[in-house]
């Protein structure tokens, strides 16, 4: 349904008069029974030999194109920060196309080992970058332990010291670039005061 102007609208990204370089919400399944529809899924809730039932998605959270291509490289990750602190993910994202285009940059975290199950990934900062044919930029987050949090058994929001891995890409199951970085120090625990963002910075190359 998409409107008066969505057959004008449509019309102009078919033609390339328009840009596209929104992303998807929501996972969209492959198949009716393909459950669950989200990404935050747990480790256990991809495809096995268990089920029939395929839950891998046709298009992932995150999925979107564009009329060029983007390639990724150079994926740095401070090896360690402390559980009060924050660690530093910088990666470079290059136009790969004959035209000019927006990616947009998108980083996951995952904790592998917690006191609780916690998600395959999630979506933890991503930045709009706009390049020219071949032109690269240089994206560096800053993640804060605050974005590691997690509601613990005994319910209250905590940071948990541990491995953390990072990921980088453009959707949440196109991630060509991983690595990790260490919480080290006490646990926490999390007041109303805690960190809810990941700050980007991009920078030509």
């Amino acid at each position: 349904f998409p409107g008066e102007e969505g057959g004008a609208a449509i019309a102009g990204v078919l033609s390339g008069r328009v840009e596209p370089s929104g992303r998807l919400p929501v996972s969209v399944p492959r198949h009716p029974g393909g459950q669950p529809g989200t990404y935050l899924r747990p480790r256990t809730g991809g495809s096995s030999r268990w089920s029939a039932v395929d839950p891998e998605p046709l298009f992932a959270f995150g999925h979107g194109l564009t009329w060029t291509r983007f390639g990724y490289e150079d994926l740095r990750v401070d090896s360690s920060a402390p559980t009060d602190g924050a660690a530093e993910v910088a990666v470079t994202v290059r136009n790969l196309g004959d035209r000019s285009g927006t990616e947009v940059v998108q980083l996951y975290l995952s904790d592998p080992v917690a006191s609780v199950v916690r998600p395959m990934r999630w979506l933890a900062g991503w930045a709009r970058v706009r390049l020219a044919p071949g032109a690269a930029a240089r994206v560096t987050f800053s993640v804060h332990a605050d974005r590691t949090a997690f509601t613990g058994a005994d319910l209250r929001r905590i940071v948990e010291p541990g491995t953390i891995e990072a990921a980088v890409g453009s959707s949440a199951e196109d991630l060509p670039l991983r690595g990790e970085f260490v919480l080290t120090g006490a646990e926490r625990v999390l007041g109303a005061g805690r960190v809810l963002t990941v700050p980007a910075t991009v920078a030509p190359r």
